[in-house]
């Protein structure tokens, strides 16, 4: 084998793998950061996280995923946060304390909870009402509105940072 073509195989191997990763990261899974404790317990500030980005071509979101999204106020943003409602649904808060359709919801991963009071408001259709699991440190749907599903980016679901932590998020 020739020079020049050991070097052609090289420079096309690295970018066969160069488009092959872009593919994946844009289409399949996406690992991000979790700068802010708005997620404590279920995330903790420093967490790195797998996110699946196709999971929703295939299914809707629903109650209890925890999703990346586009903030709608600054679309240069991903947050994260946990669906609580979908469109349709009656979201109220009072005391601190989610009721969705008239029932007060059990929340087990929400262990700080603040005293915040909302009256019922219903979600459209096409959106999500999000909140973050350590509701007095998170901006989440009870101050900016609700969440567009084609802001959606993915499914939260594998913690591989800090190694201690490394398992499935819940």
């Amino acid at each position: 084998m020739s020079k020049k073509s050991a070097w052609r195989e090289i420079v096309e191997t690295i970018v066969i793998a160069v488009v092959l990763a872009l593919l994946i990261r844009a289409f399949v899974v996406e690992a991000f950061y979790i700068p802010s404790s708005s997620m404590v317990p279920t995330l903790e500030p420093g967490d790195r996280i797998l996110v699946l980005k196709f999971y929703y071509h295939f299914t809707d979101p629903k109650i209890g995923d925890i999703v990346v999204f586009r903030f709608p106020l600054d679309p240069s943003k991903d947050l994260i946060k946990r669906i609580v409602a979908v469109g349709g649904d009656v979201v109220r808060i009072e005391g601190g304390y989610l009721y969705v359709n008239g029932k007060r919801v059990e929340e087990p991963y929400v262990a700080n909870r603040d005293f915040y009071n909302m009256p019922p408001i219903t979600v459209p259709k096409g959106f999500y009402f999000v909140l973050g699991d350590n509701r007095p440190n998170s901006e989440d749907s009870r101050f900016w509105g609700f969440l567009p599903r084609g802001n959606i980016k993915g499914k939260a679901v594998v913690r591989y940072w800090p190694p201690s932590r490394i398992g499935l998020v819940e």
